[in-house]
């Protein structure tokens, strides 16, 4: 057998021993992926994640309890991918105002080619909010903490940063499915512009602009 039992709490996550059983959990989180991004995941049934996975449909029991396992899974990994792509993304040294324009154009890139499990993450607000609503809060711990760090090197200001972690969260979010999800084509420099020219001064008339 290529898992561990469960004890005690029935939420803990059914993890293989080897590495052909991680291998076809692998392959049965990829299948999710696709079917719960391209059917939805009320319409995508257990049997369509075995068969996309090329595996006897009992054998998916051995590492998910349910679909909503596998969901909560998936936006698990989501988050890690997402993590782990913008650590890549943003070289280190760069200025706090450099790298939100080198990590927003990163994330909307991401989405594109992730556009299935960016999916899969949407439609857990209507499966499992707490899932949903985890991804978010542990995003925007490190977000604020990464905000934190550039005020005390003076190249932001200090405010609300709480409140600003959000407000940048839901621009990227917004972006991300108007460039990333929806027209699949990134944003151009232009476009980049745009947003740091908003980032940088918000919507305010400035003096140099009044009549």
């Amino acid at each position: 057998m290529s898992h561990t039992a469960v004890s005690g709490n029935e939420k803990s996550p059914l993890k293989p021993t080897t590495a052909r059983g991680e291998a076809t959990r692998q392959k049965l989180l990829a299948a999710a992926e696709d079917a719960f991004g391209n059917t939805g995941f009320f319409r995508a049934s257990i049997s369509d994640i075995t068969r996309a996975a090329g595996v006897a449909q009992g054998t998916f029991y051995l590492y998910f309890r349910n679909k909503e396992d596998v969901l909560a899974e998936l936006v698990r990994h989501m988050g890690r991918e997402l993590r782990r792509m913008l650590a890549h993304s943003i070289p280190p040294g760069l200025s706090r105002l450099d790298a939100e324009r080198e990590g927003m154009a990163a994330f909307i890139r991401f989405v594109g080619k992730r556009r299935n499990l960016y999916r899969v993450v949407q439609e857990s607000l209507f499966v499992d909010e707490q899932i949903y609503k985890d991804y978010y809060m542990d995003f925007a711990r490190g977000y604020i903490s990464a905000l934190e760090k550039s005020v005390e090197k003076y190249e932001i200001r200090d405010g609300d940063l709480d409140v600003w972690v959000w407000v940048l969260m839901g621009t990227a979010h917004f972006l991300g499915l108007r460039y990333g999800l929806w027209q699949n084509e990134g944003l151009n420099e232009a476009e980049l512009d745009a947003v740091m020219d908003f980032i940088r001064n918000g919507i305010a008339i400035r003096s140099s602009e009044t009549p």
